[in-house]
């Protein structure tokens, strides 16, 4: 088991529900993020995702492609990002996953992007524009067996079949899209998605965390109910583009993941 599974089963013997954060690596800058990552790691983060800056992500909403962009003019590469794992690895014990786009990993070169992230201290990966009839290019050179998780992500419309497919070659966690679009996208409609974990429970034994448009700590309390965890990005990532100069951003940050994390320890009120 790695640290992912344990996270995972100790949440579970407590009744509690992961608290998955993304933060873009290197922003504002690599020694503030260092910092507020830090921060939110001790404040109430089970895992956190830490994002590889890339030019096109096509897949984030503005606030993120924004956060991505900072971190490109700060220089903050996937190098740096593995570094800064290293880093926080020292610090926390909370499972790190890489969170990138394909064309970073294959630059750097796929087996030296294992072994340096391995080497580091990261947990896991997820690829956003890697399909899973694709991913033994990248699979085929880990060495290590479970030590390393490949994060899949299903789609809200992923028929069950495919859901089983894609299930069939994850480990970790499955990482369910709450909805169709970008991240940070408003308009959350808990039934659908309620709906979409039920299909994929029947698919897989591993957990289940959804990401995608959540916004507010009530809607991840609503959203824990259903699901293994919870994953925040724009959230956070929309903190630091509005505190860019407040000397204070550190605490906001951590702040802000404390009272995530609360939100989903305390179910919310009934009608």
């Amino acid at each position: 088991m790695n640290r992912i599974d344990v996270r995972f089963a100790g949440l579970k013997k407590k009744k509690e529900k992961a608290l998955v954060g993304f933060v873009s690596a290197g922003d504002p800058s690599p020694s503030a993020s260092l910092e507020l990552l830090t921060a939110m790691c001790h404040a109430g983060l089970d895992i956190l995702e830490l994002g590889i800056p890339f030019s096109d992500p096509t897949a984030d909403g503005p606030v993120i492609q924004r956060a991505s962009a900072r971190a490109l003019k700060n220089g903050t590469t996937l190098a740096r990002a593995i570094e800064m794992t290293g880093i926080l690895r020292k610090r926390t014990d909370t499972p790190i996953i890489l969170f990138s786009y394909y064309n970073p990993i294959f630059a750097y070169g796929i087996a030296s992007f294992y072994r340096d992230a391995v080497a580091a201290g990261a947990d896991g990966m997820l690829v956003v524009d890697l399909p899973h009839e694709e991913s033994r290019e990248l699979t085929d050179c880990w060495t290590g067996g479970d030590e390393f998780a490949l994060i899949r992500l299903v789609a809200p419309t992923t028929p069950p079949e495919r859901m089983k497919q894609i299930a069939g070659n994850a480990s970790g966690f499955l990482y369910l899209i709450s909805k169709p679009g970008v991240t940070g996208s408003a308009g959350l409609d808990i039934e659908p998605v309620r709906r979409r974990v039920a299909d994929l429970r029947a698919a897989t034994r591993l957990p289940i965390c959804v990401g995608f448009g959540i916004a507010t700590p009530a809607e991840a309390g609503t959203l824990a109910l259903h699901v293994d965890g919870v994953v925040i990005g724009s959230a956070f990532e929309r903190t630091i583009e509005e505190n860019l100069e407040s000397p204070d951003l550190v605490q906001r940050l951590e702040k802000q993941a404390g009272n995530y994390k609360a939100a989903m320890r305390t179910p919310p009120p009934r009608d």
